[in-house]
């Protein structure tokens, strides 16, 4: 552990490193890269998903699995969710990326479908389920798997708190989503849900950070220490925290602070 710092010297080494890394030269290595690609609503909701769903393991291997799943959707991701015919099923078969399957695919394409039946944007998926990113999180889980025959094996792939799961790619997908400002690198395409409600994105390597700089003290990376993390992070700035997301994962894989 390092010394501690003043509230003032983490904010000016943290804001330092967030203007590093939120601009746009930052996408193309990243997985943020894949729903960039997209300028409709739909496409840039679908695309995220399947890429923060796919966001364990290497980053090029990541973005190169989630380009080549959106090609088999002809490039057009919402058009193939809603109008798909079980013969374009099939040009996705099979499909693995680490754990994610063909049963979690097929799946994951159904209850988009449903849900984009009875709605214009998937931000409703996860806003309808209360005011905080801990109770829509949840919700988002069991409505997820509401359809009938929903696999067993598919639910390690959506994370919820009430599981002890720190939701790092969940939390980032929403970050991707509902972060607004004028660099071009997270979208602000959701607005029922705001900046100041996200929880930062936590795994290994944030956590590894955040601990050397004293931002948290719990030793386990579970959705208590992403709590944790983020209420320091509304020390520095209370409207927008997760923007130093941008700052620890800089910090953290780039730099190997």
């Amino acid at each position: 552990m390092i010394p501690k710092r003043s509230i003032q010297s983490l904010k000016m080494l943290l804001d330092s490193k967030f203007l590093l890394y939120n601009k746009p030269d930052f996408i193309p290595g990243d997985p943020i890269s894949v729903p960039h690609r997209y300028t409709q609503l739909q496409d840039i909701e679908i695309a995220g998903l399947f890429t923060a769903l796919f966001s364990w393991g290497n980053r090029t291997a990541i973005i190169q699995k989630s380009i080549t799943l959106m090609q088999l959707m002809d490039d057009a991701p919402y058009d193939f969710i809603r109008n798909h015919q079980p013969s374009d099923l099939k040009k996705l078969l099979p499909f693995q990326y680490r754990t994610f399957n063909t049963t979690d695919l097929l799946y994951t394409i159904a209850f988009l479908q449903q849900h984009y039946m009875q709605y214009p944007s998937l931000e409703t998926a996860f806003s309808q389920w209360g005011v905080t990113v801990e109770t829509m999180l949840n919700g988002f889980h069991h409505y997820f798997f509401s359809l009938e025959d929903a696999p067993v094996r598919t639910r390690k792939h959506i994370a919820a708190p009430e599981k002890k799961s720190a939701c790092k790619r969940l939390n980032m997908y929403l970050r991707w989503m509902v972060r607004k400002d004028n660099m071009g690198v997270d979208f602000g395409i959701w607005h029922q849900i705001e900046p100041a409600q996200l929880i930062c994105p936590l795994d290994l390597h944030v956590a590894r950070v955040a601990k050397r700089l004293n931002l948290i003290q719990r030793k386990p990376t579970d959705w208590l220490t992403a709590l944790e993390l983020t209420r320091y992070l509304q020390t520095l700035d209370a409207n927008d925290p997760v923007k130093y997301d941008f700052a620890l994962f800089g910090l953290g894989i780039i730099e190997k602070y």
